[in-house]
């Protein structure tokens, strides 16, 4: 059975932070699970820390881990989430949530004329397309604070996003080691940057909510 997060926070060994993608993180759930499926959030920080832990080879000292969750401020859909996010994740020991807002994108435009599409020619609604910004830069800000700060030596990644690979590479470069968990086969640029790698369709089983 996986080792509590106190019993580990209580050993000496290696500063270890979780860096949690939410959405990516949730994706790779909807691709790999039933659609029935629900993670249980306070299983998944010990069997990361675990499952690294048999990696490394080394005890690691659990200090945090951190999700970061974006959303639209203005939709009903994620008001749950956010709820969520704020109520029940945030209060979980040790887990920290940044949340980001959607920033609304430029309008389509016309590769003709090169006016602004601003209202759908079908059905006279308005079009507005939300993209997620910030969400990668604060990973990677925090990443690198902890690792300066002399706050981490052992990052684990929860992510398939290929553009995470350069401040792999960086840190690897001044002895940090980054581990990436993901569901491959999606992801697996990144996870050959990183210093080892985890399945987690392989915990699917052990992290479900009962």
């Amino acid at each position: 059975r996986p080792h509590s997060l106190n019993f580990l926070s209580r050993r000496a060994g290696m500063k270890t932070h979780i860096f949690i993608d939410f959405w990516n993180f949730q994706l790779g759930i909807n691709s790999a699970a039933t659609p029935t499926y629900r993670a249980d959030w306070q299983k998944i920080s010990p069997w990361l820390i675990a499952q690294t832990s048999a990696a490394v080879g080394r005890t690691l000292s659990f200090e945090g881990t951190h999700v970061y969750m974006s959303y639209s401020p203005n939709s009903k859909k994620d008001a749950p989430l956010k709820d969520f996010a704020i109520n029940v994740l945030s209060r979980f020991p040790g887990m920290q949530v940044s949340l980001v807002e959607r920033k609304a994108q430029s309008a389509l435009t016309c590769p003709t004329c090169h006016k602004s599409i601003d209202i759908c020619p079908h059905c006279n609604s308005s079009i507005t397309r939300m993209v997620e910004k910030g969400v990668d830069t604060a990973i990677v800000t925090d990443m690198v604070k902890f690792a300066w700060e002399g706050a981490l030596e052992v990052a684990i990644l929860v992510s398939s996003d290929r553009d995470f690979i350069p401040v792999v590479q960086m840190l690897a470069t001044k002895g940090y080691k980054v581990v990436n968990a993901h569901f491959p086969p999606t992801g697996m640029n990144l996870a050959s940057a990183c210093w080892a790698s985890i399945d987690i369709r392989k915990g699917l089983t052990e992290l479900a909510r009962r």
